[in-house]
């Protein structure tokens, strides 16, 4: 009895061994993940960080921020559309007043539309090519003074910014 269990001691110090590289592996790809929960603005009055959500499918961004009743102030929904275009929102099904900002592939804010009415079905549309709109709190922007020209900090952008 005790050589079978000197011979399976070694197989339980494999597994263990194989269960840690497994769970490096996975956990790689996590990190890489969770970094994107993260943006920041850089503007005048400094640098300013949110926790946002990435939505860049045709079915997350369809959804939006519809039917949420709140928003933390450092919280916002990054739309991603994974190349520039013209873009166009509206408020419709959405409760809670936000701040659209439009920005280039490059990280740079293009325009800001301030305060977006709830329920509000006007087009409210990104005046150029875009590839990003960041979706905040409404007045937030005016909060942290941020500007067309500001810059977006965010590992899907695709130049180093600030």
């Amino acid at each position: 009895m005790v050589q079978l269990a000197e011979m399976l001691r070694p197989s339980t110090r494999a597994l263990r061994a194989g269960g840690l590289a497994l769970a490096v592996l996975l956990a790689v790809p996590l990190a890489a993940c969770s970094d994107e929960g993260k943006l920041v603005l850089h503007t005048d009055s400094g640098d300013h960080s949110f926790n946002v959500e990435v939505v860049d499918t045709d079915e997350t961004r369809a959804q939006g921020l519809m039917y949420r009743q709140e928003l933390a102030d450092d919280a916002g929904m990054l739309f991603d559309f994974k190349e520039e275009r013209n873009v166009s929102f509206w408020m419709r099904n959405t409760f809670i007043p936000l701040d659209m900002i439009f920005v280039g592939a490059d990280g740079v804010v293009k325009n800001i539309h301030v305060n977006a009415r709830p329920q509000d079905p006007t087009s409210i549309p990104s005046d150029g090519p875009v590839q990003f709109v960041l979706e905040i709190p409404g007045g937030q922007s005016k909060v942290i003074g941020l500007k067309a020209g500001d810059t977006m900090e965010h590992p899907r952008v695709s130049a180093k910014v600030k």
